[in-house]
């Protein structure tokens, strides 16, 4: 049986187990519920801090989880990405007070407070850096205020909560984060987990797709599928009404209405759009 780690609560869980459902897993109906058993998959579901996931997978006490990126770096556990799921996006930056410090090559012999201390200390790491971390939990917009800190690394949306506490960012981010599919390093292959990763994948697939159908005369079939060329190739079927066929193929979801418009000005008609669940491809 296959044992799969999950967030257990927060945004994060609710994104993952409406995936875990797309892809046809029971998941729980009580929040308070901290282990699912589906035995129709031979799965099993435990649900844990989303700190601690990286930790659990990378001992081998769990074979795989779905965590933040951000969570799996700071852990320093030794587990590894295996898919990027698509939800829970993040950016970390650095902040300063404005003149203070405006460069990450000049954060050397300063005071870094954060709550992901393992993130930061990896990434001044590999810039060749060094400065002192300090580990906060929870907000750390007050730190320099109070005098614990002279920069801050943190989750930076619009910026708009660290420039009220009087902070500016600065530099490249740290890192772009989002929810991750780990598994411990060299882990040897498990068949529940292969399927796992194939039927994700046919979620994140059928997110990015919708299937589009229309009938346009057979003259302008090939125009027609120029735009709309699918993932190998359209299916075409013959219309009751002579000289007129079918269409059906897989389109971005975020092309879809351009594509209508230029189907619709080629001569197609009757012009459908279909959601998917989840696919095989």
């Amino acid at each position: 049986m296959l044992r799969v780690a999950v967030p257990n609560k927060g945004a994060l869980a609710d994104s993952a187990a409406q995936m875990l459902r797309e892809a046809g897993y029971r998941q729980r109906t009580d929040p308070k519920d901290l282990v699912c058993r589906d035995e129709a998959n031979d799965i099993e579901f435990f649900y844990l801090r989303p700190k601690d996931i990286a930790t659990y997978v990378g001992s081998g006490d769990l074979d795989v989880g779905i965590t933040g990126r951000d969570l799996l770096i700071d852990s320093g556990a030794p587990a590894e990405e295996v898919v990027d799921l698509n939800f829970g996006r993040a950016t970390f930056r650095f902040a300063a007070r404005p003149d203070d410090v405006d460069d990450v090559q000049e954060l050397g012999g300063h005071r870094i407070a954060t709550a992901y201390p393992g993130l930061v200390e990896r990434h001044l790491a590999e810039l060749g850096v060094k400065a002192e971390v300090i580990r906060l939990d929870g907000a750390v917009e007050n730190a320099i205020r109070l005098g614990v800190a002279d920069v801050v690394a943190d989750v930076v949306e619009t910026g708009a909560t660290l420039r009220q506490a009087g902070l500016v960012v600065f530099g490249e981010p740290l890192l772009r984060s989002s929810a991750v599919l780990v598994r411990r390093v060299g882990a040897a292959p498990h068949p529940q987990a292969e399927q796992l990763l194939r039927r994700l994948h046919g979620v994140l697939v059928a997110r990015r797709y919708v299937m589009l159908t229309y009938d346009v005369p057979a003259g302008l079939l090939e125009q027609a599928s120029a735009l709309t060329p699918g993932i190998e190739s359209p299916t075409v079927s013959p219309l009751h009404r002579e000289g007129w066929v079918a269409v059906q193929a897989m389109v971005l979801r975020d092309e879809v209405h351009r594509i209508m418009d230029e189907l619709y000005e080629v001569g197609a008609r009757a012009i459908l759009v279909t959601n998917m669940h989840a696919c095989r491809l």
